[in-house]
């Protein structure tokens, strides 16, 4: 017999009340807990603030420390590599790639907290397509924002919970939610879900602009952003050129990059940034902002990440992203803890990136070597390296060489992020092997295709849905 999710009933009971249609709100003059959905969506204002709330589960604590918000999603991804290395403290289960079962925090927390955000994108879009209150104009751009978070958290369930998209488009992928729903949906495929990821950046990017109420709000360059690293998976080259281009604003690279790299990684305020997750001292994720949190070794932290002497090899000593020091005077060059970096500077209102511009520029010049244009891919590159290294030498890589050393440089710029590392290799079916001075070698490396890429779907949603049975995980 299904067991009944009462995870489901309080969020599903917090929603209904938030929406609940009595006069009790606009008769009583007392603070209430509910708030109509014609108030809500009476005025740009009112839509406005619940487009805040929803940022605003975009950091913080969502379960446990390594279950917070979408920094957690990708700094568990960071670890699963081969560039990082993680002692035994939070996330050590995903570093050693041994946490996707059903039962574990991991699964469970990759498939309740996208639902979560989609539940809420969904709240905020039929909020706004059913208010009579918004122009037409705010109404779309409402919904745009809505769209975009929505199709960026679908796209992190089809990312965490099956093959990539070029293995097999038909392949089942988690349930599809566009409107609230009592019951559990079926699972969905691969190529259903992202069909409605691209229909709803579609939609975004025609309807958004660049304005916005801060740089952690999505904006038309945010949803150009997404939409390029989705089609950077599809192996839609066209598409994730022209969407790159457009996210980071277009102009020369130079023109587009700064010096401040080697300032800690942490105020979104850096032009570099196009999209980030701000903090607060009076709301502030404190210890569970990986990367900050764990990476920096200088302040109170974790100081749980360290880093491959492999990977530190691949960097110049003239390099400004060179940020890795010995700061434990460790004689072994085989251990691990060999290397830290301060690339990132921990505090209580650390911000975090999600899109940089550096990013979209490595995704148009792959995205020009696909497209048989070589020479714009190698000045791309060489504008970017130069602009890290004073003494960097221009390409003249081609072929396999130019896209290998394209992906390199994507390594070495978004390092420890948004888990790129793992991103590349699952999208190009290549697999992880570990070698160098990690701490767990061995069967901890993930070979091409391997089925640990992508996690279990969670036995409490196979309990509470009657849509989806035991046999699920049966190939997984």
């Amino acid at each position: 017999m299904k067991k009944f999710n009462f995870k489901l009933l309080f969020i599903l009971s917090l929603t209904f009340s938030m929406f609940s249609c009595g006069d009790e709100f606009l008769n009583d003059p007392q603070p209430t807990d509910s708030v109509t959905s014609a108030v809500i969506f009476g005025s740009r204002a009112g839509a406005d603030a619940f487009v805040s709330g929803i940022m605003r589960t975009f950091r913080g604590q969502f379960t446990s420390t390594d279950a917070a918000g979408l920094n957690s999603m990708y700094y568990a991804r960071t670890v699963k590599g081969n560039d990082v290395i993680q002692r035994a403290t939070w996330f050590l289960n995903d570093y050693a790639n041994d946490n996707r079962e059903p039962t574990y925090r991991r699964s469970s927390f990759s498939w309740n907290y996208p639902y979560y955000m989609i539940n809420q994108a969904n709240n905020l879009i039929n909020g706004a397509q059913a208010s009579t209150g918004l122009s037409n104009l705010d109404k779309n751009e409402i919904i745009g924002q809505g769209r975009a978070i929505r199709a960026f958290f679908y796209f992190q369930l089809a990312m965490e919970f099956q093959h990539t998209y070029t293995f097999d488009s038909s392949l089942p992928a988690p349930p599809i939610y566009t409107e609230l729903s009592t019951e559990g949906n079926p699972m969905s495929t691969l190529a259903d879900m992202y069909t409605l990821i691209l229909d709803d950046l579609t939609f975004a990017t025609n309807n958004l602009g660049a304005d916005r109420l801060a740089k952690s709000y999505v904006n038309q360059n945010v949803a150009y952003g997404i939409l390029a690293r989705v089609y950077q998976t599809m192996g839609n080259w066209t598409g994730a050129e022209d969407a790159a281009i457009k996210a980071y604003g277009g102009g020369t690279p130079a023109s587009n990059l700064n010096s401040n790299y080697a300032n800690g990684f942490n105020d979104i305020s850096d032009s570099e940034w196009i999209w980030g997750n701000a903090q607060s001292l009076d709301q502030s994720n404190y210890y569970w902002g990986a990367p900050h949190a764990h990476a920096d070794h200088f302040v109170l932290s974790y100081a749980a990440t360290y880093f491959n002497v492999d990977f530190v090899n691949l960097f110049s000593s003239t390099d400004i992203r060179n940020t890795f020091v010995d700061a434990y005077s460790i004689a072994d060059p085989t251990d691990y803890r060999n290397f830290v970096s301060r690339k990132f500077t921990f505090n209580f209102d650390s911000d975090h990136p999600v899109i940089r511009t550096a990013e979209m520029l490595l995704v148009e010049a792959e995205a020009k070597y696909y497209n048989s244009n070589p020479t714009g891919a190698h000045t791309i590159l060489f504008a970017l390296q130069s602009n890290r290294d004073p003494l960097a030498v221009k390409s003249t890589n081609t072929g396999q060489a130019l896209l290998d050393e394209i992906l390199v440089e994507r390594r070495k710029e978004l390092y420890a992020e948004i888990g790129v590392e793992w991103f590349d290799a699952k999208r190009y079916r290549t697999g992880i092997t570990r070698t160098g001075n990690q701490r767990i070698k061995g069967a901890s490396s993930l070979t091409a295709d391997d089925k640990r890429f992508f996690l279990k779907v969670p036995q409490s949603e196979i309990d509470a849905n009657v849509n989806i049975d035991e046999s699920v995980n049966a190939d997984r």
